[in-house]
């Protein structure tokens, strides 16, 4: 079972007197509200003793209630002082709630929410980020046919009272669909090679053509006829020819012209002829990252029904070392027909996204054009594990992508999209060199200023999510394995600034 059941959360007027498990989700410092009052009375006092003292967000307390309350537990879940409340705090305490009651054994439980002078947000909102949280926390990967039953195993259902009914269910559609988009993209990246690759990531799409989304295949022949050399080459040591997907969303009332994302889907990355070492080609299968996240981005808008026109386009190769494949001082004629003289067959991801931008400007002509990519080890030195790189050509967008990555924890550094690092992409035989003549000299900016020579002139942004697509072991938001990095940025930044475009 490659994911655990979906959590199921209600919007409730009241406290269930059948209620198995009760969560108090309560501010540091701040006393019993109205319904968390009752409760207290209830268990003789114990509820108010057990948060007297101060409380790390996130941080559970455990209650055996007396027998004049109904609920075999209670959890006192804190959400630390009110003004430092905001939505990753939330999220990240549902992460810790979902462990807890894992690591418990509960399956359902009701989450109660007094009002919390100060907080910012509104009720709905705050109990749909914590429904977020422990949804995130939740998931798993899992292709075992012969394993333990686990808590994770059991359908989770969670009731949620202390907020406007209406409201909380419109922040819930919200919740339940940026959940369901990093899901499924944390599944793609968690596929093992031989599950998915060029001639299976169609049927994985499914689940985008149920949500309303429209999926078009290119395939090898399609390629060829709108001469895409550059992915061709890319996929020509394997036996699986590579394809690009053309994924359409248009919600009701947004614009004529779209905006589009680009993603890498290097669904396995050797190297080609210039291999990688053994330790480097472990997590390889997790080149696709970049396409998964526009996956995760487009079901998302389109499980919320979101007023945005937007269009995603997947390279989907595999670089593999054969007879046939591409050498280095090779010289491609891409889709744009500018020639590109190809040197470390190990830089591909910027080949096929060369083809995939150039396409995407000429034939939708979107109004902004963003590019996700595992693409440079330099960037992960260069950033560590703390910031991703953003380049771009739009000041506008770029402050508004780092603020919303800020507020979901999908943090990002801009770094210098200049001209003079042209001067490293001059050939003597081509247009253009596909990589500058030192790869340890800074390569990601180099791999920008290539890119930028393919956006026919568009607002561009190019994410450099390397080292950011696996993570090695449980966080708060989700367990060791696939990330879906970028989906929850891009979700925020689209519905913040760019509805109904």
């Amino acid at each position: 079972m490659p994911q655990s059941p979906v959590p199921v959360f209600e919007a409730a007027d009241a406290i269930a007197t059948d209620a198995p498990v009760i969560v108090i989700l309560k501010a540091d410092g701040q006393g019993l509200g109205p319904r968390a009052a009752a409760l207290d009375a209830a268990a003789g006092g114990m509820i108010a003793r057990a948060c007297s003292a101060p409380a790390e967000a996130g941080s559970c307390i455990d209650l055996v209630p007396p027998q004049g309350v109904a609920a075999h537990r209670v959890v006192m879940l804190s959400l630390g002082k009110a003004e430092a409340i905001n939505a990753l705090s939330l999220a990240k305490a549902g992460g810790s709630l979902a462990a807890h009651l894992e690591d418990k054994g509960e399956a359902a439980a009701t989450l109660v929410l007094d009002p919390i002078a100060d907080a910012g947000l509104s009720e709905a909102e705050i109990l749909a980020r914590v429904a977020l949280g422990l949804r995130l926390r939740r998931y798993r990967f899992d292709l075992r046919n012969k394993r333990p039953i686990a808590a994770a195993d059991k359908a989770w259902k969670f009731q949620l009272v202390g907020a406007d009914k209406t409201a909380l269910e419109a922040a819930l559609v919200r919740a339940n669909g940026v959940g369901e988009g990093v899901e499924y993209a944390r599944t793609l990246v968690n596929l093992p090679p031989n599950h998915l690759h060029p001639d299976s990531f169609a049927e994985h799409l499914e689940p985008l053509r149920a949500a309303g989304i429209g999926v078009e295949i290119l395939d090898a022949d399609r390629l060829k006829d709108l001469g895409m050399n550059a992915i061709l080459a890319v996929g020509s040591g394997s036996v699986r020819a590579p394809k690009i997907a053309v994924l359409r969303y248009r919600g009701e009332g947004s614009g004529e012209q779209p905006l589009a994302f680009v993603g890498k889907g290097v669904c396995f990355d050797s190297g080609g002829l210039c291999i990688k070492g053994g330790a480097q080609m472990f997590d390889m299968k997790a080149d696709m990252g970049g396409a998964a996240a526009v996956v995760g981005l487009l079901l998302s808008l389109a499980r919320q029904k979101s007023r945005v026109h937007v269009v995603g386009v997947l390279g989907i190769a595999e670089n593999l070392p054969s007879g046939t494949a591409l050498k280095p001082r090779e010289i491609i004629t891409t889709g744009s027909g500018q020639t590109v003289e190809v040197f470390d067959t190990d830089a591909e991801g910027r080949l096929i996204l060369a083809d995939c931008l150039y396409y995407t400007a000429t034939r939708f002509e979107p109004s902004a054009i963003v590019d996700l990519a595992t693409l440079t080890y330099s960037v992960m030195r260069g950033l560590g594990s703390i910031f991703a790189g953003l380049f771009s050509t739009d000041d506008a967008i770029a402050a508004q992508m780092i603020a919303a990555g800020e507020v979901v924890g999908e943090r990002f550094w801009r770094l210098p999209l200049d001209p003079a690092y042209d001067e490293g992409l001059k050939s003597p035989l081509a247009d253009l060199r596909h990589h500058a003549k030192d790869m340890e000299d800074g390569d990601a900016p180099y791999a920008a200023a290539f890119l930028r020579h393919f956006t026919e002139g568009r607002p561009w942004v190019h994410l450099d999510i390397a080292g950011k697509e696996l993570f090695p072991e449980d966080r708060p938001l989700g367990r060791e394995g696939a990330t879906a990095f970028g989906v929850q940025m891009l979700e925020e930044w689209v519905q913040t600034n760019r509805r109904g475009a």
